[in-house]
């Protein structure tokens, strides 16, 4: 078994889109619309039969709570194959202007990773 996706609404689905391709080197499908529902989507991938991430969004959809004060997922994991990965990106990140949540450090279950906040505010950590 694996996770085969994971699923993120965004706000703008375009900015989220450029993001994760341009940091973590994914691939992205064709973007679904359903135009009924006001719905569209992206599938970026990590490779062939590896994990995805879908972004989507609804233009009028409504959060009954800010981002960071409902439960559910916490933060997502990216493994970038070394700790001089994470050092490196999360540099890049930092000059790119955005939040470096936490510094990279070995966490008390044993990962090597640091965390930024991607462009509506996801946590995503950065792992060895």
């Amino acid at each position: 078994m694996k996770i085969e996706h994971l699923a993120i609404w965004a706000d703008d689905i375009e900015l989220l889109r450029e993001f994760y391709m341009k940091y973590f080197d994914v691939s992205c499908n064709d973007k679904y619309t359903n135009t009924k529902r006001g719905f569209s989507s992206y599938f970026l991938s990590f490779g062939e039969d590896k994990s995805r991430i879908e972004l989507m969004h609804i233009g009028d959809l409504q959060e009954p709570l800010k981002r960071g004060q409902m439960k559910g997922l916490a933060h997502i994991a990216i493994s970038v194959g070394g700790k001089e990965a994470v050092d490196a990106l999360t540099e890049t990140f930092r000059k790119d202007g955005y939040t470096v949540a936490s510094e990279p450090r070995t966490s008390g279950d044993g990962y090597y990773e640091s965390a930024i906040l991607d462009p509506e505010g996801n946590y995503v950590e950065i792992v060895s």
